[in-house]
This record gives structure tokens, sequence and C-alpha cells, in this order.
């Protein structure tokens, strides 16, 4: 049944605490996969004030320097500014790295051992993932989260550029969308908060925000008169990034997927190796929706998955299309042609989508679906035909 609503969504910039723990523990990853393509990592970073803690369970033959790591990473986001207590220079680096659990390992190895069922692949742990896609965008996702990634990448790449000095790199950004019938239609509310240098005015900040940002990047039609604009609303963003508050990698789960709109299944993605499935299979859910969106036979989808950990078939596998599927085609064929077309076994999902690659650090910022790279496999629609076939639907 269609309705009508307001539906809100957020993003963060590269220097938010929670994503630069979060590009840390890509890089780390990154560096294992350049040299040791079956690394297992697992890399939690975390940071406050001068203050770097780089932790988890890493086995590799990978050579790794984690201050240098750590560093670049922060180096690159932009913590470079003097006046900031978080500096790519200063900070202090605490290694605290252990190797992956032998246990987990026996499980997720590709080899028999006493207790596992089988000798392929496991799943690394039990779990829920799901993915989702829409028609809104070209992108086939939700308005609200690509609108508020667009504003974060647009202050991101004039920061970087070094043409607006006072802006530094903690940043949010907030859009929310009027629904008529299921389809967006205005955009009612945009708030950006930007953290800034101390000798900028708030009006400046707000006029720049407003006229170079906003409505630079999000869709003129949708700006009304009635659209509300909050920049910086607290009035004063200087101290920000790990000064200000507290980094943890994988806090920032609904950004980094579809904003709220689809469903979440709790784990995070950033700094763990495609044999966690809470990432690799998170990827598969998505290039599946969006594979069935792209096919037309449903204007959204979602597809819901579980593993229990060590086995290599998942337990359950759902698919919700929320009423939009085309006339004389269910879920339950859809499902059905899903299972046909693609495979959901952990070593499948990394061959299918080639996830051995130090390709990470790509996905970190401005969520980890919706982005238009090759690298990026999981958001090619190169099922679609194979979907057709399996629903009859050409």
């Amino acid at each position: 049944m269609s309705k009508n609503f307001i539906f809100s969504s957020e993003s963060v910039g590269e220097g938010h605490p929670d994503k630069v723990c979060d590009t840390i523990s890509d890089y780390v990853l990154d560096a294992c996969l350049a040299q040791d393509k079956n690394s297992r990592v697992a890399c939690e970073t975390y940071a406050k004030s001068n203050l770097v803690v780089v932790g988890g369970e890493i086995t590799t033959r990978a050579k790794l320097d984690f201050n240098a790591i750590a560093r670049d990473a922060i180096r690159e986001i932009g913590y470079v500014n003097d006046d900031d207590v978080f500096h790519a220079d200063k900070v202090l680096i605490m290694n605290a790295v252990t190797r992956q659990s032998e246990d987990i390992k026996q499980g997720v190895d590709a080899r028999a051992a006493d207790g596992k069922e089988t000798a392929e692949q496991g799943a690394g742990d039990q779990g829920l993932m799901f993915g989702y896609a829409c028609n809104e965008t070209p992108e086939l996702m939700p308005a609200p989260i690509m609108f508020a990634h667009q504003l974060g990448r647009e202050l991101t790449r004039v920061r970087k550029s070094g043409k607006v000095a006072w802006l530094r790199p903690d940043a949010k950004s907030q859009v929310s969308v009027k629904y008529v019938e299921d389809q967006p239609v205005e955009i009612t509310n945009v708030v950006i908060s930007t953290q800034h240098a101390e000798s900028v005015s708030h009006r400046t900040i707000k006029e720049f925000c407003i006229e170079q940002i906003i409505k630079k990047m999000l869709p003129r039609e949708m700006l009304t008169k009635k659209t509300q604009f909050l920049i910086n609303p607290t009035g004063r963003f200087v101290v920000g990034g790990p000064q200000g508050d507290t980094g943890l990698t994988g806090r920032k789960i609904i950004v980094d997927s579809y904003g709220g709109m689809g469903r979440h299944g709790g784990g995070a993605f950033s700094g763990k190796d495609p044999s966690k499935v809470d990432r690799s299979a998170a990827y598969m859910g998505r290039w599946v929706a969006k594979n069935i969106v792209a096919s037309g036979a449903a204007s959204s989808a979602e597809i819901q998955f579980a593993y229990a950990i060590g086995y290599p078939e998942p337990v359950s596998v759902c698919v919700n299309t929320f009423g939009t599927a085309v006339e004389g085609i269910t879920d339950l064929q859809i499902e059905n042609a899903v299972r046909e077309v693609f495979s959901f076994k952990p070593a499948n999902i990394i061959k299918q989508l080639n996830l051995l690659r130090p390709i990470y650090r790509k996905t970190t910022n401005y969520g980890h679906f919706g982005k238009n790279d090759p690298e990026i496999t999981w958001e090619k629609t190169d099922k679609v035909k194979a979907l057709q076939k399996a629903l009859k639907l050409n």
C-alpha cells in the first residue's frame, strides 16, 4: 500500500572520528592483501585526542609497519593542521594486534577438521546480512542517503583542493526527503555540520554550505522555498575529530549501507577481510538486490540470508520486494531465480566478486554501496539477463 512520509538519512565525512578509525582499519587490510591475498584480518582502531590504538586479530605473511600505515591514513584524511591536537605526525600509536584464533581458523579454512561437517571453506561467523536496492536514483540506492553522501563528498573535495582554507576534516550531513505515493518528491530539510578554523564567521560558513555545496549538489527541482537549511546549528565547530569525540571502527554501519531505508544485520564492514561474511556477504546482498531491480523484476528489493560459523551454505535466504514485483511474478519465484543464478557459499562469494584484492580503502567513505568504480564489483548489473531468463521476463 502506497504511503506519504518524510525519511531522513545521514552521512559523515572522512574526518569524523569513527571514519578515521574505519579508514585506518581498511588501510591495514589493504596493506595485508597487497602482500598476501590469503591474509586473515579483523582490524579494529580506536582514536581519542592524540592517541590511536590499532588492535584486532591478523594472520598474514605481510610485513607491516602499523605506525606508518596509520599516519598515512590520517594524513590522507587531512589531519595536518597545527591547530589540531590530532595530527598525522604527532599522534601516539599503540599496537594491540594478535593472530586469528585457531578455533575460528579451523572453521573458515577449506579443510577437514574434527567436529566440522564439511571440508569446504565455511563462514567466519554466524550472522545475518541484508542487501537492498531501489529505483529512486541512477545508482539504484535510496535518495536520502545518496543526497547526504553527495554533500559530504563535495565538502571533502573542496577542502582537499585548498580553495577554502578554513574547512577542517570533521563533517556530517543529513537530508530529509518527502515521499508521496512512495516516491521521493521534495527535500524538506538539509543539515550540514562542518569543522572549521576559529577565524571564520558563522555567516560565511552558512553562505558557503548553502550556495556552494547544497544548491550545487542536490537536485534543484527538489529544493523548494520551504526547504530548511541548518548549517552548524550549534553555532561553532572548531574542536572536532578525535579531539572532540572518541572514534571506533564499525560504528557507522547505517551510513555505510542504506541510510536506514534498507535493513542491516548488525555486522560492520571496515577492517575485515572477505572471509568475514559480515562484509563479503553484505556486498553479495547488494549485488543480488541491485540485479533484481535492474532486471525489471521489481522496483525495490531486499534480500536477507544467514550463516552458521564454519558451515558453507546459508541457513536461510529470503527475498522481499515490498509489493513492487512486476505482475505475475512472486517473491518466491524471484528467490528461486536468485538461488539458480548466484552462489552464496563464502568461497564462491569471494570468487564471484573477486574480493581478494587491496580495494577496500575505496569503500570506506560515503557508503560501501552506490559507487561507480569498476573495482567495486558488487555494483555491477552483470546478472540481469540470467535473472530475466530464470524469471522468463525476456
